[in-house]
């Protein structure tokens, strides 16, 4: 039986090739994203194939739910394609168990040197990079700004000009004096668990605390700390006063219900459809010194057991491409990955609507989440306490109860040592699930 469960397989290449003895293939694993992503890079392999007569590319689309357990029961049993995508937070997960092949040295120092600096941050665990990606994620603020302007709030218009969280909440309380009663902010309640960790722990992070520690050790003291406490009090007060809308049709924004709706850039189409020249996109409010905001998306990464790493390289390199990094962004409206793709492009360049997200993500205002093989326990329990938070849980004690069970967690697989683990397939099981990433 095959280990792909309901995988969409796309010959990329005619029969006629598929039967040339002297072919040397390439296999492929995405998830299975957007029509227009699937459409694109199918498109994007073709092209590839055209260029380089003697390769076939084996092209398979998984869904995208299952896909961390698919790649997973394919690692433990040896059947790992050349090339495959993984979402960004996953990679530490997938580079412990010796499962990727590191990349610095098979692609061009040129191509590295364009990228966004927060792909080669995403990309790297313990110094050693395995993992990029053609595009990342953006994170902000969206706005009405005819509301703004009636209640004369300030516009910041950069990330260093964030909002602190006392300027913030001052907002939301004359936002909703407006409209006694009414809620006046959407945070996507909507969406999976992995929205919360991926939206909501830059709050943290911009407060001086986090996750886990800096070195990904360990959660107590910075979870649970008081800085993480008081920022979490904080957001209980915005549900408790009755301002945060609770979205279940995925429009309190778009139909004008709320003014401010925390959100990606995957919202900006239907965004714009509804409000138009009166869009606003704005930096997270900052909890302290400096406002810090989501990134990672999917990357591309080569397997250890890729027959031609090298072969495998360049294909990664084509997709890399400028014309290709666009191609992609047009199709998902991520932000492109490459510097030299987002000066050609009419939303993130010079004077693009969505310019802000390049500014977070090339000037540092944006941090990944805990790059460790712990990280789909981490995200699932910060969702979680961030829940009961929201029901009126107390804060201190969910953020200990959290922070206890992560160190649980790592403490079971002596914090991860420097060794690969593929002779110790059932160690740190519980380390990879399926998690379908925001955007």
């Amino acid at each position: 039986m095959s280990i792909i469960v309901g995988a969409i397989l796309i010959g990329a290449c005619d029969a006629e090739r598929n039967g040339n003895v002297g072919v040397e293939r390439i296999q492929v694993w995405a998830h299975a994203g957007r029509e227009a992503e699937r459409r694109t890079l199918e498109h994007q392999i073709a092209l590839f194939e055209a260029r380089h007569p003697t390769v076939a590319v084996e092209l398979t689309f998984i869904p995208e739910g299952s896909y961390n357990g698919q790649v997973q029961a394919a690692a433990l049993a040896g059947q790992l394609p050349d090339l495959l995508e993984l979402d960004g937070p996953y990679m530490a997960a997938y580079a412990w168990r010796g499962w990727l092949a590191p990349l610095s040295d098979r692609l061009p120092p040129d191509l590295l040197a364009d990228l966004l600096p927060s792909l080669i941050d995403q990309g790297t665990w313990r110094g050693t990079l395995y993992a990029l990606g053609p595009f990342d994620s953006g994170l902000g603020l969206w706005a009405d700004r005819r509301t703004l302007d009636a209640v004369g709030a300030r516009i910041p218009g950069h990330p260093s000009e964030a909002w602190s969280l006392e300027e913030f909440e001052a907002l939301l309380e004359r936002l909703a004096a407006r409209d006694p009663g009414q809620p006046v902010l959407d945070l996507k309640l909507n969406y999976g668990d992995e929205w919360f960790t991926y939206a909501f722990s830059p709050l943290l992070q911009s407060a001086g605390a986090g996750l886990v520690a800096a070195n990904a050790e360990g959660a107590a003291g910075v979870l649970d700390g008081p800085a993480s406490v008081a920022v979490l009090e904080r957001v209980q007060r915005w549900f408790a006063r009755g301002w945060v809308d609770p979205n279940l049709d995925d429009a309190a924004f778009r139909l004008g219900r709320v003014p401010l709706a925390w959100g990606g850039h995957w919202n900006a189409p239907a965004y714009r459809d509804a409000l138009g020249e009166d869009l606003l996109l704005l930096p997270l409010p900052r909890a302290g010194s400096r406002s810090v905001s989501g990134q990672g998306s999917w990357q591309w990464a080569i397997s250890s057991r890729a027959r031609d790493p090298d072969r495998a390289a360049e294909l990664l390199a084509f997709l890399l491409a400028p014309d290709q990094v666009l191609a992609i962004s047009a199709a998902n409206g991520a932000v492109p990955a490459r510097l030299s793709a987002i000066d050609r492009s009419a939303d993130y360049g010079e004077d693009g609507p969505l310019r802000l997200f390049v500014a977070q993500l090339r000037d540092g205002y944006t941090q990944p989440r805990p790059k460790t093989p712990a990280y789909p326990v981490i995200s699932e329990t910060f969702a979680r306490a961030f829940r009961d938070i929201r029901h009126g849980a107390d804060v201190g004690a969910t953020l200990t109860r959290a922070a206890q069970r992560i160190d649980r967690e790592m403490a079971a697989n002596r914090h991860y040592p420097h060794t690969h683990l593929d002779d110790r397939a059932g160690a740190a099981a519980s380390a990879l699930g399926n998690e379908q990433e925001p955007g």
